[in-house]
């Protein structure tokens, strides 16, 4: 990290600085703000103290970043279009970082302000959208390849399925241990405990799976969560000093050659498919001549692309004797072969078998792109730790008591949180993102409808007009930031 700053302009290095900090502000907002709902149940129950539970949520939340890859990080990154990801100019990249950060950071401090469970995944991603629909008016391109579609439509399914998900799956969970134990003390709200046995804790073992469940929705939180912040960071890198971040310039001369025969593999993928891609590709059509000077991401031009960039590639064994333009230029190049086979792995006609080679080339070829420096993931790991231990209070209460007519026993209580550990966890296998605060909130009123306790109309309002509005709100917000950032700056 030391020689971040070596050889940048004065004016550089300032918005530089002010990015990251506005990037760890987001995440230690994020931290405070969607910590609530990893410890409200076992802050409610009196499982533990509060102290200590946001204090080993911070912990678990750290570790979750450390841990947990960088594929939900690019999940988010690739919502923008790959050409405006390989085209990008340092003002329009501080542009565009900077809008999509104030709108997130914005919306996520007003529903904290008013107690209100709402996602700073609905957030981040809404201000993603609305940069990437902002610059396709800006620059008169149709709004239809002002965003990667295809990924929003996949994370938007994420993001509307899993609470749903909760909501069955955690009153399923508390349907079953009423079934299995109608009698036991873990259907008691801490209140009654209090009354009836003049007990202020759970019993043992429902405390145990309390306070694992918390920690567990913790540490997957922190893996989930975390990596959109590392994946904001990237973005940062890659648009203010691209020269040093557009590929990883740790990658070893096997990483290199990994992805050198990964283009030669998928050359002769396409050519083993002609029958089926040759006119999609325009096979044996184009030359290497035909790359235009403004580099754009066409499956016509497949093949000069790969005949690009294995001459790009010979010989080299460490991507620092690339000079920064050559580094660039790889980095678009494998972007595109990338973005052109994850088309053609959606065509009709390709065989199940074949698909899979071709997912498997595509992370070869993405290997030295998609990656993330240790000083950037302990920076994320730290803000959203540091941040799980501070403004938890506004929400817990709106968890624990105001989303149901009555008060939350220990067992709706497990449900709801190891609903919403299992959901997040596979969430995090498929590097996709999704909401802690909804998944959570919806598992919780699950269980309230499932014990015939009934909803707060007015909680259950409040949430989902947030659900409802945070999309077109910071979709809007950022939006109508980067059109002012973009004006300043011409």
């Amino acid at each position: 990290m030391i020689d971040l700053f070596s050889g940048l302009d004065a004016w550089v290095v300032v918005s530089l600085v002010l990015a990251l900090t506005f990037v760890l502000a987001f995440e230690f907002i994020n931290g405070f703000h969607d910590t609530a709902n990893a410890v409200a149940t076992v802050i409610y129950t009196k499982a533990m103290p509060p102290h200590l539970a946001v204090f080993f949520s911070g912990v678990f939340n750290f570790l979750g970043v450390l841990l947990g890859g960088v594929g939900v990080a690019y999940a988010i990154v690739h919502l923008l279009p790959v050409e405006l990801l390989i085209n990008v100019n340092t003002g329009h990249g501080l542009a565009m970082v900077f809008s999509l950060l104030a709108a997130a950071i914005t919306w996520n401090l007003g529903t904290w302000y008013f107690g209100i469970p709402a996602s700073s995944s609905h957030t981040l991603i809404g201000s993603i959208l609305g940069v990437g629909l902002a610059n396709a008016l800006i620059s008169d391109i149709p709004l239809g390849d002002g965003v990667n579609w295809q990924k929003a439509i996949d994370i938007g399914m994420s993001l509307v399925l899993s609470p749903m998900a909760g909501f069955a799956v955690a009153a399923l969970v508390l349907l079953g241990l009423k079934w299995w134990r109608p009698l036991s003390k873990m259907h008691k709200t801490p209140e009654q405990r209090r009354k009836l046995d003049d007990k202020k804790h759970p019993p043992f073992w429902n405390r145990l799976v309390l306070v694992i469940s918390a920690m567990g929705v913790s540490f997957v939180h922190g893996s989930n969560d975390g990596q959109k912040g590392i994946g904001l960071i990237m973005l940062v890198l890659i648009g203010i000093v691209p020269a040093k971040f557009v590929l990883d310039l740790n990658s070893t001369t096997y990483q290199i050659e990994r992805t050198r025969d990964a283009t030669l593999h998928l050359s002769q993928f396409y050519q083993r498919n002609e029958a089926t891609l040759g006119e999609y590709l325009a096979l044996g059509k184009a030359k290497s001549s035909d790359l235009p000077e403004q580099f754009s991401c066409n499956p016509q031009q497949t093949e000069p692309t790969i005949a690009a960039l294995q001459s790009s590639l010979k010989g080299v064994t460490d991507y620092r004797d690339l000079n920064a333009e050559k580094r660039v230029e790889v980095r678009r190049y494998l972007l595109c072969l990338d973005d052109t086979a994850k088309k053609v792995g959606k065509l009709p006609g390709l065989e199940p078998r074949e698909k899979a080679d071709l997912e498997k080339l595509r992370k070869d070829l993405t290997a030295t792109t998609e990656y993330a420096p240790f000083w950037v993931i302990v920076a994320v790991a730290l803000a959203l730790g540091l941040g799980t231990m501070v403004g938890w209070k506004r929400v817990v209460l709106t968890v624990g008591e105001k989303i149901g007519k009555q008060g939350m026993t220990y067992a709706q209580g497990m449900s709801a949180q190891i609903t919403a550990a299992c959901a997040i966890g596979m969430a995090n296998v498929f590097s996709l993102p999704v909401s802690t605060t909804h998944v959570l909130s919806s598992g919780v009123a699950g269980t309230m409808v499932a014990n015939k306790s009934g909803l707060q109309g007015g909680t259950v309002r409040t949430i989902l007009l947030a659900w409802v509005l945070t999309l077109p709100a910071t979709v809007g917000l950022s939006a109508g930031l980067f059109w002012l950032a973009t004006k300043a700056i011409s």
